[in-house]
């Protein structure tokens, strides 16, 4: 797949290996805006996924906000892409642009339908493998040898492989040499569902931060009072931008509920998108709502509740209006 790879194909062929593998997914790749692709669960793992030709074209805010929304959807994201700059990404290593895991095609198929993770991860200066720190640990003290002992044979100094017990990563090279030497396997699977695994670096570490709306229009004083409104009746919200849904909410007393997705606009806007709330609210097994100014007789749209803003400020608190969606939701 090197030089025919064309995003549209990879998004089909991540559905394929999803699908096979036993997840229920979602794809909005043709939905503008969006942060990311698809949206896949299978048991308690759920991912936010985005497929790129050249994983380049990730820059930081677009990364920012595909963190925080998997962060906030108690989710993963994850990264499939086929080069970086003018090389293609290798099969079976693990990379990482902004604390993202990032994998090719063949590393997801992999792991997925074969049970084969990857064990080689790329950082700045190569590729390398993480070690199984206890059983190297392990291995030279049943075998009676020291750090420097073990240091000769790697061809490294005493202190790194005092971090390699540690957990620290070690070159290729250095770990066939520690395996062949102590007849034992040493390279640890790594985990690409695993947020920031195996590398942590100062991208990863910076405040993960969802931006306010831009510039809303006149007629958007309504929808900023929305917000307030159910801030001040007990909910944690937090507005989103270049996202399918306008904000996520959770009671603020019961943070580990499930998320609800908000869309706010029109009813021409909620004619277009209160059915994508609600599918990308059913794999995040979360609810999904939209607020309008007027409701007019409609109750839903393809089952996603609308909610006047009058309606919003007469509810009491979270469970009010968990009552109301769900009415909303059956009629």
């Amino acid at each position: 797949m090197s030089s025919a790879f064309s995003r549209q194909e990879g998004v089909k062929r991540v559905c394929t290996i999803l699908q096979r593998a036993g997840f229920f997914l979602y794809d909005l790749h043709n939905t503008r805006p969006s942060s990311f692709d698809l949206i896949a669960r299978r048991d308690s793992t759920l991912l936010l996924i985005k497929v790129l030709k050249n994983i380049d074209a990730l820059g930081p805010e677009e990364a920012n906000r595909l963190r925080t929304q998997a962060r906030l959807l108690h989710g993963t994201p994850l990264l499939v892409g086929h080069a970086s700059g003018a090389s293609s990404l290798t099969d079976g290593v693990l990379y990482s642009r902004y604390g993202i895991g990032i994998v090719t095609l063949t590393t997801l198929e992999d792991f997925l339908w074969e049970g084969i993770p990857p064990f080689l991860f790329s950082s700045p200066g190569g590729i390398f493998a993480r070690l199984d720190s206890h059983r190297l640990r392990q291995a030279r003290e049943q075998r009676g040898l020291s750090l420097g002992a073990l240091a000769d044979v790697a061809g490294v100094s005493r202190r790194t492989i005092q971090l390699y017990e540690e957990g620290a990563g070690a070159e290729v090279d250095v770990v066939e040499r520690l395996e062949r030497f102590l007849g034992e396997t040493l390279a640890a699977a790594l985990d690409p569902f695993t947020p920031q695994s195996p590398f942590r670096s100062r991208e990863s570490e910076e405040e993960e931060t969802v931006g306010a709306p831009s510039s809303p229009s006149p007629e958007g004083d309504w929808i900023r009072e929305v917000f307030a409104q159910l801030d001040d009746q007990g909910w944690d919200v937090v507005v989103t931008t270049r996202s399918p849904f306008d904000a996520l909410a959770r009671p603020e007393a019961a943070p580990r509920e499930e998320v609800v997705l908000m869309g706010v606009g029109d009813l021409r806007s909620a004619e277009r998108r209160a059915s994508l709330l609600g599918q990308i609210a059913r794999v995040a097994e979360g609810q999904a709502f939209f607020v309008v100014p007027e409701r007019k007789t409609r109750t839903n749209i393809h089952g996603t509740p609308l909610v006047t803003y009058v309606e919003i400020r007469r509810r009491g608190g979270p469970e009010e209006l968990r009552e109301l969606l769900s009415e909303r939701a059956r009629s």
